[in-house]
């Protein structure tokens, strides 16, 4: 732990006594660490560990001290996904889980949309397996680091319960032919041609997963965050729109951003050849 770095603090939702699920750290200055923390249960996206992370990403977004957020895991899966026990058991409900089921998938829709308009970027940082959900959350992310070890895949199909909340992030993040062939088969992708499809940003050896995603977040840590919010908001904006609107929305932002202190600043610090002194900082 660095001179700057804060004690770990744990995120829990669920009932007293229970285990938390989440760690949370501040491994430097601007540098949120999030740890999903419940490896006996291979991270599995439950209804409380959903609960806890959508906490820990509001908690950070509106934090001033934060800069980037490193999400990541303990064990040998980031995450496998929904906690199949529990909608399971939710089968035995008098409307055979209807209500809980739509709950549960409200609940995780609304957490990869919290993700993205977090004004934060978000860097997934992949140790293990991340299936179904799993592999949903790691294309929610704005940035993914995997261990060369890592696997991704959307195996609903295979238990008869196709990936269709997973298909909105994968189908944003990979080509089409890829998609589907995780989506229709059901195997597994390695890190490499997750890589090599744009699912994530950058494979290392697994002992360097984390450093590398804290690397990441470090360089982005040192940015302009009014910059960062402005572009991070822009591009997820403009991507979903057709060309001449995109091109409209993102020249208006380019004019706001122009009028902001920090470009200013920014430009003023290249033309002068000195570092730039940041309005956060």
């Amino acid at each position: 732990m660095t001179a700057a770095a804060q004690p770990a603090a744990s995120v829990d939702t669920g009932a007293p006594g229970d285990a938390a699920l989440l760690r949370v750290d501040r491994p430097e200055p601007g540098v949120l660490l999030v740890t999903l923390d419940a490896p006996e249960r291979r991270n599995s996206l439950s209804r409380r560990m959903m609960a806890a992370l959508a906490e820990a990403i509001s908690s950070a977004s509106a934090d001033r001290d934060v800069a980037a957020i490193v999400l990541a895991a303990a064990g040998p899966a980031f995450s496998a996904g929904h906690d199949l026990k529990e909608l399971s058991a939710h089968r035995a409900d008098a409307d055979g889980g209807r209500a809980f089921y739509e709950d549960t998938m409200r609940a995780c829709a609304r957490l990869m949309q919290d993700i993205v308009a977090s004004p934060k970027p978000v860097i997934a940082a992949v140790q293990g397996i991340a299936t179904a959900a799993g592999c949903q959350l790691v294309a929610t992310c704005d940035l993914a680091v995997a261990a060369s070890s890592a696997t991704f895949a959307t195996p609903g199909v295979n238990i008869g319960l196709f990936c269709s909340t997973p298909m909105v992030a994968l189908s944003r993040n990979v080509p089409r032919k890829q998609a589907m062939e995780m989506l229709l088969l059901g195997e597994a992708m390695s890190a490499g041609d997750a890589a090599r499809y744009g699912l994530v940003n950058r494979v290392v050896p697994p002992e360097r997963v984390l450093d590398e995603a804290l690397a990441m977040a470090r360089i982005v840590a040192a940015k302009s965050r009014t910059t960062v919010s402005i572009g991070k908001h822009a591009f997820y904006r403009q991507i979903e729109q057709p060309l001449a609107a995109a091109y409209d929305d993102a020249a208006a932002v380019m004019v706001e951003n122009m009028m902001a202190r920090d470009a200013a600043e920014g430009i003023c610090a290249f033309l002068e050849k000195r570092p730039p002194n940041w309005n956060e900082t």
